[in-house]
């Protein structure tokens, strides 16, 4: 993002998340856990290019389909994960080191040149919305940081295991696999030093918020609707119910 590219652009508010309607996972930082664990899955999954596992909030059952976004854009949970609230900013890191640089989706409908809060202002400084963003994106940053060091410690420690669960969904017997989640049994065996040492990198509250988030996958599977069927479809385009 640049005041000779940007200019012009505005950022306007909305509440339509439909640009998320695809996202079937979101990331999410170790600070997240406690108020997405509540609503979402969390499971982890493997970032083979970076050697890294990292933390995921699980918002379908499928690849393409958001259970939490309605067809008007709605979100149906009361958590929202960060990253999609940053939207349509995000950082990038830098070619010098310890620098990032903030982006812009330039195809987003929030960007607009008639409607919304200007990025810049007359004299080509960036305006408080901007300075809100870039403080934010600050603070993901950070936590990202700290959520690296989390997935970091629970691999070294030998905690994640893969996920093998069957769910009834849309009437349908579902294998939810392709990530891990924390071993609890491993956990229980630790020596007290080690579970000290837990404690204080303060690492429980998010452990434990994973482990209680795991029942949230039958909460998805509730969600999904069984696929509409033919006779279904062609009711629906004509404006007729269908005899059952």
């Amino acid at each position: 993002m640049n005041k000779d590219r940007h200019a012009s652009k505005k950022v306007r508010t909305s509440n339509d998340f439909r640009f998320a309607s695809k996202f079937h996972v979101a990331y999410v930082t170790v600070h997240e856990f406690a108020r997405a664990a509540a609503i979402y899955p969390l499971v982890f999954l493997e970032d083979k290019a970076n050697d890294d596992f990292r933390p995921v909030a699980l918002m379908g059952l499928d690849a393409g389909e958001n259970l939490f976004v309605d067809s008007q854009g709605q979100w149906a949970g009361s958590y929202i994960p960060a990253i999609i609230r940053r939207y349509p900013f995000a950082l990038t890191k830098a070619p010098e080191a310890d620098r990032f640089i903030v982006c812009v989706d330039e195809a987003s409908e929030l960007l607009s040149d008639t409607e919304g809060a200007p990025m810049f202002d007359a004299q080509g400084n960036p305006t408080q919305v901007i300075e809100n963003v870039k403080r934010y994106l600050g603070e993901l940053q950070q936590m990202d940081g700290m959520t690296h060091e989390f997935s970091k410690f629970l691999v070294q420690n030998n905690l994640l295991t893969p996920l093998n669960m069957r769910v009834n969904a849309a009437n349908q017997v579902r294998n939810i696999t392709g990530c891990y989640v924390i071993n609890e049994e491993r956990l229980n065996n630790f020596s007290d030093a080690k579970f000290a040492e837990i404690r204080q990198k303060g690492y429980l509250p998010a452990i434990y918020a994973h482990l209680i988030s795991l029942s949230q996958i039958e909460r998805l599977a509730s969600m999904k609707k069984p696929a509409a069927t033919a006779s279904e479809k062609a009711a629906a385009l004509s404006g007729t119910d269908t005899l059952q």
